[in-house]
């Protein structure tokens, strides 16, 4: 027999999930009105939030963090670096290696659009924190 969920874990569970819903179509409003794609925002956000502080990253890493496939993101930094919105370097360790990082313009617009969803993080922030009751 399958096991009784409680009413108020289910709705914590929802209410969590309405919120993380707003928060995602609210990003990809905000990006279009500072001039991104959603892709290309979420893009400029995985290399800004390099893990490891950088600001920068390779197309390998990005296929990881944003769960796509190599020839999917290749053309998705492809249009971004045509936009003028990042560029890449080859890295000094291995030349088969290029790093990508955010030009000025492209700083501008992830700042513009990443400084407007502060409130919207700060809920969804609040949101998770009551997952638990």
């Amino acid at each position: 027999m399958p096991r009784q969920i409680e009413s108020t874990a289910a709705a914590r569970v929802a209410a969590f999930r309405t919120a993380l819903r707003t928060f995602l179509r609210t990003s990809e409003k905000v990006a279009r009105v500072h001039g991104l794609t959603p892709q290309r925002y979420l893009l400029l956000l995985m290399i800004k939030g390099a893990p490891d502080g950088s600001e920068q990253s390779t197309v390998t890493d990005l296929a990881a963090r944003l769960s796509l496939g190599q020839s999917t993101v290749t053309e998705l930094v492809k249009r971004a670096e045509q936009a003028g919105l990042i560029e890449r370097e080859r890295s000094e360790d291995d030349a088969r290696v290029a790093h990508v990082r955010l030009t000025a313009e492209g700083e501008r617009r992830f700042a513009e659009a990443f400084t407007t969803l502060e409130e919207e993080r700060a809920a969804l922030r609040r949101a998770f924190g009551e997952l638990d009751g």
